[in-house]
């Protein structure tokens, strides 16, 4: 999770068994947009924002052929938190890693 996703996100994604890791527990509060995906990557984590700066970040290195582990977005006044959760669990549940890997993805997924 990026740093400014809503702890309510988090929380919900780990009362319904999904492993979620942030930022802050990761002590990258404070971690440019590149070193934060750098380390999402490292960890073998897919990135969630509502940054649009990472949407930048994930389109430039898909133009220069450098992997990442991929990125889930949703805007700030895009889905609500219950929608976010629900987008979230469906991915960790159907999508792997590989599929996932490279790619941007919008939420809503409806």
């Amino acid at each position: 999770m990026d740093v400014h996703v809503p702890l309510s996100v988090t929380l919900g994604l780990r009362q319904r068994g999904v492993d979620v890791t942030t930022a802050q527990e990761a002590g990258l509060t404070r971690a440019s947009d590149e070193t934060l995906l750098s380390q999402a990557e490292e960890l073998g984590c897919i990135l969630f924002t509502q940054d649009d700066d990472l949407l930048a970040i994930g389109a430039a290195r898909n133009a220069d052929g450098r992997e990442f582990c991929g990125i889930v977005y949703a805007h700030q006044l895009g889905p609500g938190i219950g929608e976010m959760i629900e987008d979230l669990e469906l991915l960790a549940l159907c999508a792997n890693q590989e599929e996932l890997r490279n790619q941007i993805i919008f939420l809503p997924l409806k």
